[in-house]
Formats: C-alpha cells, structure tokens, sequence
C-alpha cells in the first residue's frame, strides 16, 4: 500500500505541475522572464531540502539493514559455537545442549524466520530451546568451570544478535518522516514541471520525466531497505539454514542411533 501510495503522490505532482506549467503559459503569451526566474529561486532550495532528506533516511535505513544483516550471521555464527563448544562438555549435557542447539536452529529458521517479514516476533517454539540451553548450563555450573564459561559466553552473544535481529525488522525510518520525504519530493517534482520554460522542447520533458522517475525509485528502494526481512532485497535465512543442516549432520555422527527431541521445523516431539 505504502509502494502504491509512493508512485501515486510524485505522479500527481508531476501531472499538476505540468498542468499549471500549462495554465501559466497560455495566460502571459510574452514576458515573464521574471516570473520564471523567481520559479527557479523557488525550486533551488527545495531541491536542496529533498536530496538533503534522502541522503540521511538512505543512511538510516542502510545502517538498519546492516545491522540486520550483521546480527543473522552473528546468531548462526554463535549457534554453531555454541555446538562445537558443547563437545567439551560431560555426557548427558553434551548430548543435550547439541540437540538443543540443533532444534534451536531450526525453530529459528522455520518458526521464527516468517515472522521477520510481519515486523519481528521472537518464536516461542525457538525460544523453548534457548531456555533450555540455560537448563543445562545450570547443570555444568559445578562440573566443568572452563567448559561452562565458553557456553555461557557463546549463548550471550547468541542471545543479544537474535534480539538485534528481532529489533531491525522494525521500520527505522518513523511514518512521519517517511511521508514528508514523499511530500518534499513530489513538490519538488511538481516546482520543476510548473517551471519549464515557454519554449520547451522534448528533452524537457524527458528529463523531467527521468527525475520523477529517479525519485520515485529512491523512495521504494527506501522502504524496501528500511524493511529488511521483506521484499526485493531481503535478508534471508540462508545463513541459519546452512547451520541448521550442517549441525544436524555433526549430530548425526557424534550421537549415532540418538534421536533428536524436535522435527525438521524445530518443534518439540
């Protein structure tokens, strides 16, 4: 709805423009240097107000995106520590924080990962195995100081990149900003129409046609980076879903016959 309202508000500053360029010229049929002139005035400062305000939302919603993408790769990356450091641990608790580990990645992938697109939700089938990774740090509390550490450290920052990530999916860029930058461009667009000269010619009109179009993009490329579990260029679950297969493997050879306590989606058995 927002992609359609975007389009829908520079075209008809664009149309209006044209249409009171129109108006303006069959009215003062000689002249109007001056008024033209003035029109010009008028437009240099808001176009300096319209690029000013794409290039800081630019910068704020790439930060956003970046910072998702950062936390998803640190999140698997932690994930697949987390498994490899629970090698290290006494038996039952090795087994079972490898499991853990392996329905955690794959509830986050399958449960949690649509929920990305809806605005970030933690999933509660993703986050009955983070508790009880700390179910079982609690039982390696007294055995195994050095393994103990590595764990908790690892799930910590396991923990803080799955609430970035949850935190990013979030619009950065508030409505009101957002709707301002439409308005402070299609009024752009609509100055430079209104103020084409009385002998244009088609390049004029090209041109202008070109600049709508470049401004509309940059606001739909906006809101698609401000939304980055969502559309065109979204940040996608690959990264998990690579560890997700690749510790299950490790499972499988490192606890031949054992049975995972989840299915292949993550939820609990």
């Amino acid at each position: 709805m927002t992609m359609i309202l975007t389009i829908v508000a520079i075209a008809a500053a664009l149309a209006v423009g044209l249409f009171a360029n129109q108006v303006r010229r069959r009215r003062r049929a000689a002249g109007g240097d001056g008024e033209e002139a003035s029109v010009s005035d008028l437009v240099s400062p808001l176009e300096t107000l319209a690029v000013l305000l794409v290039a800081f939302v630019i910068v704020v919603a790439a930060e956003s995106y970046g910072s998702a993408s950062t936390a998803v790769e640190a999140e698997a990356g932690r994930v697949d520590q987390l498994y490899e450091v629970a090698d290290y641990a006494p038996e039952p608790q090795r087994e079972r924080l490898q499991a853990a580990a392996v329905c955690y990645a794959r509830a986050i992938q399958a449960a949690e990962w649509p929920l990305m697109a809806e605005g970030g939700e933690k999933s509660p089938a993703a986050s009955v195995w983070s508790t009880g990774f700390r179910t079982h740090f609690k039982e390696l509390a007294h055995q195994d100081d050095a393994t103990f550490a590595l764990l908790v450290e690892a799930d910590d920052e396991r923990s803080k990149a799955r609430q970035t990530r949850i935190s990013e999916a979030s619009p950065a860029i508030p409505p009101a900003v957002y709707w301002f930058m439409v308005v402070a461009l299609a009024a752009t667009v609509g100055a430079f129409a209104f103020g084409l000269p009385r002998d244009r010619g088609p390049s004029h009109l090209t041109l202008l046609c070109v600049l709508a179009v470049l401004f509309t993009g940059s606001l739909l490329l906006i809101q698609d980076i401000d939304t980055p579990f969502s559309g065109q260029i979204q940040i996608t679950s690959d990264t998990m879903r690579q560890t997700a297969e690749d510790i299950s493997e490790d499972y499988a050879t490192d606890h031949p016959g054992a049975t995972l306590p989840c299915d292949a989606e993550g939820k609990r058995i």
